[in-house]
């Protein structure tokens, strides 16, 4: 399986609707939190978007933003996602991995961010990421702010 990295004018129809529907599906349904997925971030025109498939679906996603799309200075991932039933096969640690490599490539001068939702703390600090700030709550779930310095 190939990791995917795309500008959303790069992504056919059926990629998109993968990666809508995966997003859906883990963040409103299972978590059972409605919020805008439908953000208007996909489109930025420094948006990428990265993603795992299999023969039939996308099975893995995360989003990253350019610095100052979502944090002053920093570029951001989101959006990570993993299907409910591909899930303890390390595929979120290979599209983090992937994530932080095109937001080094891209915006090499620029930390990188991410809000995450606080249960994930140990994982995300696993590749480096810090803290920063106070937790907070977003869409009813803790989250807290992130961050990755560049090398």
């Amino acid at each position: 399986m190939d990791i995917i990295d795309k500008a959303f004018n790069e992504l056919d129809s059926n990629a998109l609707y993968d990666i809508l529907k995966l997003r859906v599906d883990v963040f409103v349904v299972e978590q059972t939190c409605p919020y805008p997925e439908l953000d208007n971030k996909d489109r930025l025109s420094g948006a990428r978007h990265i993603y795992l498939k299999n023969d039939e679906a996308v099975i893995a996603c995360a989003r990253c933003l350019a610095p100052d799309d979502v944090f002053t200075g920093s570029s951001a991932i989101g959006r990570i996602a993993v299907a409910a039933n591909e899930r303890g096969h390390g595929y979120a640690r290979l599209i983090i991995n992937k994530a932080i490599d095109v937001c080094r490539e891209r915006w090499p001068n620029n930390p990188v961010m991410m809000s995450a939702q606080t249960y994930l703390l140990d994982f995300y600090q696993s590749f480096g990421f810090q803290s920063v700030g106070e937790p907070y709550e977003e869409d009813g779930i803790p989250h807290q702010d992130m961050v990755l310095h560049t090398l």
